[in-house]
C-alpha cells in the first residue's frame, strides 16, 4: 500500500457537494481515505474568474499504480461534469483531481508529473497539505 496525496477543487455547480461526491468516488476506487483536510475557499490561481473555489487535500492509502490513479481520477472527473483538462491555460471547472505525492515518487512524464510541480507555488494546496501531514 502507498500513501497518496491527491488535491481536489471544484469552482463551479455546488462545489461542496462535487467534492464528496469526489471523495466518495475516489474511495470507491482507489483505496482506503486516511485523513482529508478542511474544505478551504480560495480565489482561481492562473486565470480571472468570478467564481471562487473550493479546495481540499486528502490522504489515500492505495495498490494502483501511478498510471492506473491517474485514469482513475481523470474518470471520476469526467464522470462529474469536467469537459476536458486544462492543458494550455486554465478554466472554470467542475471538478479538478490533482496527484500531488504518491509515496516518494518522482515521475517526469509528459502527462504525468509526480510530486506535482506547482503545488509549491500554490497556497490552496500547501494550506491543506500541512494540515493533514501535521495531523496526529
Amino acid at each position: 500500500m502507498i500513501d497518496v496525496y491527491l488535491g481536489l477543487g471544484s469552482n463551479l455547480g455546488d462545489r461542496h457537494t462535487l467534492l464528496l461526491s469526489a471523495i466518495e468516488l475516489l474511495v470507491q476506487r482507489v483505496g482506503r481515505l486516511v485523513r482529508c483536510s478542511s474544505f478551504i475557499e480560495t480565489e482561481p490561481w492562473g486565470f480571472a474568474s468570478e467564481h471562487p473555489f473550493l479546495n481540499a487535500v486528502a490522504l489515500f492509502r492505495t495498490t494502483l499504480s501511478p498510471r492506473e490513479l491517474l485514469v482513475v481520477t481523470q474518470a471520476i472527473e469526467r464522470e462529474l461534469g469536467r469537459k476536458e483538462k486544462s492543458i494550455s491555460h486554465y478554466t472554470d471547472r467542475p471538478i479538478d483531481i490533482d496527484i500531488l505525492l504518491y509515496g516518494d515518487e518522482h515521475i517526469d512524464e509528459p502527462d504525468l508529473k509526480i510530486p506535482h510541480p506547482l503545488m509549491g507555488e500554490r497556497d490552496f494546496v500547501m494550506r491543506p497539505l500541512h494540515e493533514i501531514q501535521n495531523h496526529s
